[in-house]
């Protein structure tokens, strides 16, 4: 990796191993003096990962994210991957949870760019009371309970300034059902929007 500098706009070139390295390489170089400019021409390069398997590595990385923290049900993050190009969008629940989504692939081999999408919800500890109530009210279903026993596997839900999202995959039709029920019945929700996808044998 190189750098040239003319009429105060630096120049990268070379090669590195994660995408992680080509950003910060690209901050630092912001930051030097009389720097108007920065041309990032570093090219990663480490593996070539088909891009379903990517995404799919990325997103059981992702799943177990800052576990321990209590906030894994609370972000909801999409990956889209075309070429080694991940988009990471969707809701984080604030701004130590998206940074730490973002590091970690950024320093994922295979990924070859980054595009930042995530909105971090707003803080509200009217939402953070809904939050709370919705996860007491969800997983406090006898038929629901399992769902948080694999922090993989969570009904992942998104509260900003009062709605509420339910995204994530469940077993079957009554799960969604009775996730959206459950959801709905938390007072101070102004409304419930149900993403949750059905996937498994009791999909009826």
């Amino acid at each position: 990796m190189q750098a040239a500098r003319q009429n105060g706009i630096v120049t990268l070139d070379g090669t590195v191993d994660t995408y992680a390295v080509k950003e910060d390489a690209d901050k630092r170089a912001h930051h030097r003096k009389n720097v108007h400019g920065v041309e990032n021409m570093i090219a990663v390069a480490g593996p070539t990962v088909e891009d379903a398997t990517l995404r799919d590595k990325l997103a059981e990385k992702l799943a177990y994210d800052r576990v321990g923290y209590g906030t894994t049900a609370f972000n909801a993050l999409t990956i889209g991957v075309q070429d080694g190009v991940v988009t990471l969008g969707g809701v984080a629940y604030g701004p130590a949870d998206k940074d730490s989504a973002l590091s970690l692939v950024a320093n994922y081999p295979g990924v070859k760019d980054l595009v930042d999408n995530v909105e971090v919800a707003p803080v509200s500890p009217m939402d953070d009371r809904i939050r709370i109530a919705e996860a007491r009210a969800i997983y406090g279903a006898p038929q629901l309970n399992r769902y948080s026993m694999d922090p993989a596997k969570p009904i992942r839900i998104t509260v900003v300034n009062g709605k509420v999202t339910l995204s994530g995959v469940v077993d079957s039709t009554g799960d969604k059902e009775v996730a959206g029920i459950r959801a709905n019945g938390v007072p101070g929700v102004f409304a419930v929007t149900n993403n949750l996808e059905v996937v498994g044998s009791a999909n009826k």
